[in-house]
């Protein structure tokens, strides 16, 4: 016997014109709600970029602008020099991704196929890093990027020193293990039947299979870089080498504050359609590390 499916709304009710009806008013209003309540924002930024300082600064605030001005957009491309510092954050963000993807699949596979000793006291060692604040351990970083052990050098000022510290992403790396955990044993087997070595079933088998939660990582450490303040803050001293999350802050106090609006606009761009680009690759990650395989 099936199980009957149990809804907030019954089929019966559902059958009926009225019933029918209340219920697509109410879902059209709840998800009008919704989008109001995330879209406005965007659009309160937006036109706000668009207004006079004037109005910008008027009380009660107008909702759409009496003048339209694209000079707000235009001036803060060059006033505040963001083609420089959003090539810089692309730079920063693109080198801690590729650091990051590599050796946390890596250190994954290892823990999820390879089984070395101690596996499970490795990684307990390593979700144990999750509970500790993150701004305790900035200085223990700066320490260490300000004269790398062995080598004695420093890394401020160099990409190296965003691109390093982002490799330990306990959480990315438990996310890919998992995924890897619930991958078929017969297909791995299968390879090892054909010849395959353990290299070869990671680049030809395993990772080909995983690109719904390497998409979800990526998201995760390409935002993660890109709308980090602190930490950029005090590894780039040279203003020229900053990101746009820094440059923003530090450039902000002679500017017009609709200038500082369209900045953040355009600064915002980037996330917003790499979201939109592969926000399907995020559902299918997620729905793919929800369920056994």
């Amino acid at each position: 016997m099936s199980s009957a499916t149990r809804t907030l709304v019954s089929p019966a009710t559902l059958a009926r014109p009225r019933g029918k009806a209340v219920y697509w008013s109410v879902f059209t209003a709840v998800v009008l709600l919704f989008a109001l309540a995330f879209l406005f924002p965007v659009y309160w930024m937006v036109t706000g970029a668009m207004k006079s300082p004037d109005e910008i600064a008027r009380t009660p605030p107008t909702l759409v602008p009496e003048h339209w001005h694209l000079s707000g957009y235009t001036d803060a491309w060059d006033l505040m020099q963001l083609p420089e510092h959003l090539w810089n954050t692309v730079v920063q963000a693109a080198g801690a991704w590729a650091f990051q993807l590599v050796f946390c699949t890596a250190a994954a596979y290892a823990l999820s196929k390879l089984r070395p000793a101690f596996g499970k006291v490795i990684l307990g060692g390593i979700l144990a890093t999750l509970m500790v604040p993150a701004q305790a351990l900035v200085v223990p970083k700066y320490l260490t990027v300000a004269d790398l052990p062995f080598l004695h050098t420093s890394l401020l000022n160099d990409p190296l020193g965003i691109w390093l510290p982002a490799v330990a992403n306990a959480f990315n790396l438990y996310l890919l293990k998992r995924f890897f955990d619930q991958l078929p044993r017969d297909v791995l087997e299968a390879a090892e039947i054909d010849g395959a070595g353990k290299l070869r079933t990671l680049w030809s088998v395993v990772l080909p299979m995983s690109r719904p939660v390497l998409g979800v990582v990526s998201i995760f450490a390409l935002v993660a870089v890109w709308q980090d303040f602190l930490w950029p803050l005090m590894v780039f001293s040279d203003t020229d080498k900053q990101p746009i999350s820094v440059a923003l802050v530090q450039l902000s106090q002679n500017i017009q504050l609709t200038v500082l609006i369209a900045a953040m606009v355009i600064a915002s761009i980037p996330m917003v359609a790499l979201f939109l680009v592969f926000q399907r690759h995020i559902i299918a990650g997620i729905s793919a590390g929800s369920t056994k395989g």
